[in-house]
């Protein structure tokens, strides 16, 4: 039995495979709320204790546990919560000598390999090239990127820390949403901008700058529960043009960095969109806004066409993707 973990800003995911022919099979998955716990450790130890009698009998041979912040060696520290996460400390907790941290990007590179095509929205069939390189950004809490390098017939994730990458706008309008993020942050990057928080703080750029005004009744969800959920639904239901506008210029960047990432990678072999919000989004994703921005690259926009895009519409991908890792210890 392995033991896998998605770990991010938000919420944890945690569960226990049984491995069959170097396939895992979930056997239980379990939720937290990432905030209400001090580190890693007191999830995995409520985690474990619930499932003592099942360990008992079936110890846990290898684990993998894909973290929402930079790995160096066998430690993280997050930048959205305030856990220093230790491989060394895992192990204990875990009883278990085969433990590995990787970024929870990677996880998610990992779990690519093992979607079905209905667990895919295809935005752009483009021109698959079978042996070229992906990547995959994911906007959620925070926002992650990673490189998908080509090997045996999938792709290997390399990760990255681009979403704190120096936010770099296109036009008047972006240059405008830099100069006041400028005013409330040191470093303005991507994450601040493509994140649940950065979909709050285009829609204050709108309303702060005279864009549009905030619609009665909104102000109670913006300050009760996560305010992108808020402005995200009311703008796909139409019930405020403000929402509107933030949600657009939000689809707008969102596939304009998508763009940088593939020309980095040289994608050829397929952009993947991953993270929480994009499925939620799928219906706005679906229109030319996203495309247009991702694909508006000057000498290079024929390049950009020829590139397929997918949403990974599986919301425990990173998860399956971790168990995945943590099967290609076991016979190290």
């Amino acid at each position: 039995m392995i033991l896998a973990g998605d770990m991010g800003g938000t919420k944890s995911h945690v569960a226990l495979f049984a491995v069959e022919a170097k396939h895992p099979q979930l056997l239980i998955e379990e939720t937290y709320k990432s905030e209400e716990y001090s580190g890693l450790e007191e999830v995995l130890q409520k985690f474990l204790g619930a499932n003592a009698e099942l360990i008992c009998n079936q110890p846990i041979v290898a684990a993998c546990l894909g973290v929402a912040g930079p790995v160096v060696g066998e430690h993280s520290k997050t930048p959205n919560l305030p856990w220093t996460i230790s491989a060394q400390v895992i192990r204990e907790t875990v009883g278990c000598q085969k433990v590995k941290l990787i970024n929870d990007l990677e996880a998610n590179g990992y779990g690519i390999s093992l979607l079905k095509d209905d667990e895919l929205e295809t935005l752009q069939e483009g021109s698959l090239q079978e042996e070229g390189h992906g990547a995959l950004i994911s906007a959620g809490t925070g926002l992650g990127e990673a490189l998908l390098y080509r090997e045996g017939g999938g792709f290997k994730p390399l990760a990255s820390e681009g979403g704190h990458a120096d936010f770099a706008p296109r036009n008047e309008l972006e240059i405008e949403l830099l100069r006041y993020l400028l005013k409330r942050f040191q470093h303005v990057s991507y994450e601040r901008v493509l994140s649940g928080a950065g979909l709050s703080n285009i829609y204050s750029f709108l309303r702060d700058s005279g864009r549009g005004q905030e619609p009665n009744g909104l102000g109670g969800p913006l300050e009760q529960e996560d305010p992108g959920a808020a402005i995200s639904r009311a703008a796909l239901r139409g019930e405020s043009e403000l929402c509107v506008k933030a949600l657009d210029l939000f689809v707008s960047i969102y596939g304009a960095e998508a763009g940088n990432l593939a020309l980095k990678a040289k994608a050829v072999g397929g952009l993947y969109v991953g993270g929480g919000i994009a499925p939620k989004i799928i219906s706005k994703l679906r229109e030319k806004t996203f495309l247009k921005a991702f694909g508006d690259k000057g000498r290079l926009s024929s390049l950009m066409k020829a590139i397929p895009v997918r949403v990974i519409l599986k919301p425990n991908t990173a998860l399956y993707g971790a168990a995945h890792r943590a099967t290609l210890m076991i016979s190290l």
